[in-house]
């Protein structure tokens, strides 16, 4: 960048100025408000059409299953196929059960289990969406507005779940859930539009696609050996299974307050306009404050909410607490989401953060379990107090868990890899590959090498390897061998494709300690060739 975009000042709004993200952000905020419209015409809907508890539930249960059953085969495909192709399939997609859901409500041929089943079909096209949507910030940003781009859609987000219920319940008032369905369906024909705009750049390889199954071990190997976004991981688990006790109380709290209806709408938006307050305050923060204070300290303030939730039935005094909770909401999730893109190569971008997603609405799911049974047995406020305490001793336990700095690590492809010696090209799925380096080593020196080595063997199983050994010539202590196995020989051509500036520096600090000349990769396959080099 040039020295003007380098001190220009980062704002909240910053990422706006990038055209493609910013007609994407006005469209999704416009197809957001529909949705939560929709929600509210299908809540309703329900309740009038049955009078069964377990029908009712079953519609959330139709609408939230599909993201855990489609998570992670979503990021695959998000990684395989073209990403504009995909959303663009899937916002279709949505339109057209949407639109179908109000052709059914008007004509009055709905029924619950037709219900149910249209909104477990916009949950599978919601779940196949949500990977490869999350990954955009980071395709379309410069790095130094990703962390603004994703408070930004956070922003949206809680503008539309401020908005969108209320339109939604003013129009089913006056013109019943019938038409609520279709505002929503025209509200993502702007999303669609945008995205066939797009002029998308399409990764060059010569490699044969991927297979789901294989991409889905790929991404579930990436996040196992890729020990940033375990860090990521495990953070984000800690806040949001503490921290979704305010969502799994809520109806509980406004409850206890004798406002009724107004008191869960009051505090609901509350906590979605302390999000939306904070997003300008962000930039300021991060320039001052590391990720790992801004986590820890978000934490810290969003357990002090918590405690205050617990004890207080004074609805002013609430909508303030909750205002303050969802600023710190904001602050913790947006720091941790972008600390799961900034870390994860563009080739397992989205798997990455379908591994992310899993997390985090695990956590939702188990934690509202886990609170919601506290407060049944010994109360409410003790509920929320237990919550407090666990998100301040999870922030400061997991402190020592550093996440990724301002400066990200340079995760673009530089194929620095020599290409393979080959006496006749092995057939892509040919496998498995055994792939040995051998090094010679002042033994003087051997300890700082064997340090040195512990993040290569991250590198490899990360990137595609399931084995790998580093084994010492029992007659020749100076000389070790590295060897590390890979499924097939196109799984092999990946790595090469897939190494990065900031694993070359890690492969350099451990070729330093080599005396002689470079070490010559030797490659033994398993399997038939597919003919001589071309």
């Amino acid at each position: 960048m040039g020295s003007s975009a380098t001190a220009a000042p980062v704002t909240a709004w910053a990422p706006l100025r990038h055209p493609l993200f910013r007609w994407l952000w006005i469209a999704s905020l416009v197809s957001q408000v529909g949705s939560f419209m929709s929600d509210v015409a299908q809540g309703w809907l329900i309740t009038s059409l049955s009078a069964s508890p377990l029908t009712i539930s079953l519609l959330t249960t139709a609408a939230s299953l599909p993201v855990f059953l489609l998570g992670l085969p979503a990021g695959a495909l998000a990684d395989v196929v073209d990403r504009r192709r995909l959303l663009i399939a899937t916002q279709c997609a949505l339109v057209l059960v949407t639109g179908l859901l109000a052709a059914v409500t008007f004509g009055g041929s709905v029924t619950p289990g037709l219900l149910i089943a249209l909104a477990f079909a916009m949950g599978i096209a919601t779940s196949l969406n949500g990977p490869a949507w999350f990954s955009i910030p980071s395709e379309i940003l410069p790095p130094e507005d990703l962390a603004g781009g994703v408070a930004l859609n956070g922003v949206a987000f809680n503008v539309a779940r401020v908005l969108g219920p209320a339109l939604g319940g003013a129009i089913v008032v006056a013109a019943g859930p019938a038409f609520a369905f279709t505002v929503d369906a025209l509200s993502t024909f702007g999303v669609i539009v945008v995205l066939f705009r797009w002029r998308r750049e399409t990764p060059v390889t010569v490699l044969p696609a991927e297979r789901m199954v294989g991409a889905m071990k790929a991404g579930l190997r990436f996040a196992r050996h890729s020990q940033p976004l375990r860090r990521v991981l495990l953070r984000a688990a800690a806040f949001i299974s503490c921290a979704c006790v305010v969502l799994a109380l809520l109806p509980v709290v406004a409850r206890e307050t004798q406002g009724g209806p107004l008191a869960y709408g009051l505090l609901l938006g509350s906590l979605g306009l302390g999000a939306v307050l904070g997003a300008p305050v962000l930039p300021r923060v991060r320039r001052q404050l590391s990720p790992d204070a801004i986590v820890t300290g978000g934490s810290g303030l969003f357990a002090v909410a918590c405690a205050g939730i617990g004890f207080i039935r004074v609805l002013p005094l609430l909508c303030p607490i909750f205002l303050v909770g969802g600023l710190a909401w904001m602050a913790v999730l947006s720091t941790l989401n972008v600390g799961a893109q900034i870390v994860s190569p563009p080739w397992v971008r989205s798997r990455a953060l379908a591994v992310y997603l899993l997390v985090f609405q695990g956590g939702i799911a188990a934690g509202a379990a886990l609170w919601g049974s506290v407060a049944n047995a010994v109360g409410t406020s003790t509920a929320f107090a237990s919550a407090a305490a666990g998100l301040a001793i999870g922030a400061l336990v997991l402190s020592r868990l550093r996440l990724p700095g301002r400066e990200p690590p340079d995760l673009a492809p530089t194929r620095h890899w020599p290409a393979p010696a080959v006496a006749a090209r092995p057939d892509p799925e040919a496998g498995p590959v055994i792939v040995q380096l051998e090094y010679r080593i002042d033994p003087a020196r051997e300890a700082e090498f064997l340090r040195a080595t512990r993040a290569l063997e991250s590198i490899r199983r990360r990137d595609g390897a399931f084995e790998w050994w580093l084994l010492r010539d029992s007659s020749d202590p100076a000389l070790y061998v590295e060897i590390f196995a890979v499924e097939s020989w196109a799984e092999h051509l990946r790595q090469h494709e897939r190494g990065s500036a900031a694993d070359r520096e890690v492969e350099e600090r451990v070729l330093a300690f080599h005396t002689g000349a470079r070490p010559v990769a030797r490659h033994l396959v398993a399997g038939s060739t597919a003919g001589p080099p071309r």
